[in-house]
């Protein structure tokens, strides 16, 4: 009988290092008020928004992720040729095929990585640091990236009320590697495909090629419905993830939610019980809903302005389109 070689596990993972870009375009409410027939204090009493940050026409995801990796590369002392796999949550990657993540292998000289795109809306910066956290202790690959990156500015509508005032562009990348302690706790996630039309495009890309007067797809969303969901059952989410680590609500240092909406983050707050010494991501009020890339640009303003530091215990969660959702505990880098 021939006996197999197996990889050899690692016992704990971590993140090593974390990196950001944002559009370069402050776009204020007032500059996309009138179009909605809305107004700076509306946005901001709904929403919490106060500017968001889009990328220029000559810049794609694909620019948004290189520049966030480089510098998370830069930040753990390595280059492309120290990554062994590289995952990109997107929705935004306006190819099919060949995947963002190849593309970006290839860009940052990580050839012959394994490397490939996760669609998991909001959720997918968590549903990567998953995978990465699998794929590390395993030992199928030693250093992984990790990057949410959009460019949500693409698929929106001007006009439209539900979604498009929200939305923002830019990448996050995280490099997660092994670790001599825990460092990723075990990821909660799952989906509820029932509300799958909570967040959608206005049609398909079949349909759009069969009747171009549909116009270019964009994206909708049912606002009560996401709001009640994000609020209410995401909080039981988060509380697993908690209890999965090992790690009560009171050892909790950093809060990082996705920044989907203010009040979304107030509420589950509450819900978690967190204590008011907790420091809580709201990168939203400046950058805007982000999708994928919300997470780690959260995290990493709190790093740069000194609210947060490295060894901070932080709980994170992702929840959206799908509707899908991951959480987990880790200690920032």
């Amino acid at each position: 009988m021939t006996l197999l070689q197996q990889s050899q596990p690692t016992q704990f993972s971590r993140i090593l290092a974390i990196g950001a870009e944002r559009g370069e375009h402050v776009v204020t409410n007032d500059d996309i008020a009138g179009p909605i027939d809305s107004s700076d204090e509306w946005i901001r009493q709904r929403t919490g928004i106060v500017t968001r940050r889009r990328a220029g026409a000559d810049r794609d995801v694909l620019d948004l992720s290189e520049a966030a990796a480089r510098k998370a590369l830069d930040a753990a002392g390595l280059t492309g040729a120290d990554i062994d796999a590289i995952i990109v949550s997107t929705i935004t990657h306006m190819h099919m095929t060949p995947s963002a993540a190849s593309i970006l292998a290839d860009r940052l000289g990580a050839t012959p990585a394994a490397a490939f795109d996760v669609s998991a809306a909001c959720a997918g910066y968590a549903y990567g640091i998953g995978q990465a956290d699998g794929l590390v202790r395993s030992g199928l690959a030693r250093n992984v990236l990790v990057i949410g990156a959009e460019k949500l500015s693409e698929i929106i509508d001007p006009t439209d009320r539900s979604i498009s005032f929200l939305l923002g562009d830019g990448a996050g990348a995280a490099i997660v590697g092994p670790s001599d302690t825990p460092g990723i706790g075990p990821t909660v996630w799952g989906s509820d495909g029932s509300k799958h039309t909570a967040i959608r495009q206005t049609h398909s890309w079949q349909e759009w090629r069969e009747d171009p007067s549909l116009g270019w797809p964009t994206l909708r969303q049912d606002g009560p419905t996401v709001f009640k969901w994000a609020s209410f059952q995401m909080a039981p989410v988060a509380a697993k993830a908690m209890a999965e680590a090992g790690v009560s609500p009171e050892e909790i240092q950093v809060f990082v939610p996705h920044q989907a909406n203010m009040r979304i983050i107030d509420q589950m707050i509450k819900q978690l019980k967190l204590p008011e010494s907790v420091v809580v991501a709201r990168d939203i009020a400046e950058t805007g809903n982000t999708s994928a890339a919300s997470i780690p640009l959260a995290a990493a303003q709190l790093l740069e302005s000194g609210q947060a530091k490295s060894g901070d215990v932080a709980l994170q969660i992702g929840f959206g389109a799908g509707l899908v959702y991951a959480a987990q505990v880790v200690i920032l880098p």
